[in-house]
């Protein structure tokens, strides 16, 4: 019985640490920091609230007939493999044509901000953080404050969180003088540190064009 008991003892200690095992992967310890709320100077405050304010719909603007086949071929190519994440087509159509729109717009590449989405939030629209930050660009609701309109359950709105998360990003990257390792441990409020930078980059290489 002794012999039964020890065995039985070892096998819960080994479901146990499965379980933690488990869990930390699923929750990754750079998933627990976020942004750090930060003192804002007048304008850069301002800034940023009239970058996120700017009420126009994501609908592609294009120069010439071969930027509108760039964008085409963008399109094409990503829509399959965000087929097991979003599997309504309508539903990857506009999530993928507002991160082309709002990459763009804060001078971002398309692959960076969906690498940030892929660690951040897996790609899903309602995630929240242990921390509280929210959608899939996991916005921490103090933004709304500083900068938008007070009202943090607009942060699961696709553009409104996607815009938040460039600006934001695009913020970080101008503070670290465009040192873009520096400005991703911002973003996560890991700064320094090697873990989630690495991560974003690892999943940025599964979003560029073949």
């Amino acid at each position: 019985m002794a012999g039964l008991s020890a065995q039985g003892e070892q096998r819960r200690l080994a479901l146990r640490a499965g379980a933690a095992g488990l869990t930390a992967w699923a929750c990754p310890a750079w998933v627990q920091a976020s942004q750090i709320e930060e003192p804002l100077s007048d304008s850069v405050r301002q800034a940023l609230r009239a970058a996120v304010e700017f009420a126009g719909p994501p609908e592609p603007e294009f120069v010439s007939p071969e930027a509108r086949i760039a964008y085409l071929r963008w399109l094409g190519e990503l829509s399959p493999r965000l087929q097991r994440r979003k599997p309504q087509l309508q539903d990857r159509i506009e999530f993928l044509q507002t991160v082309w729109y709002e990459s763009r717009r804060a001078g971002l590449e398309e692959s960076l901000v969906l690498g940030v989405i892929q660690v951040e939030s897996a790609f899903r629209k309602f995630a929240i953080s242990p921390v509280g930050a929210r959608g899939y660009m996991q916005i921490m609701p103090f933004w709304a404050r500083l900068i938008g309109d007070g009202d943090p359950a607009k942060l699961f709105h696709l553009q409104t969180n996607i815009r938040f998360g460039c600006v934001i990003l695009r913020h970080y990257l101008d503070m670290e003088g465009g040192d873009l390792f520096l400005a991703l441990g911002r973003y996560n409020g890991s700064r320094g540190r090697a873990t989630y930078p690495n991560a974003v980059f690892a999943a940025q290489r599964q979003w560029r064009l073949a």
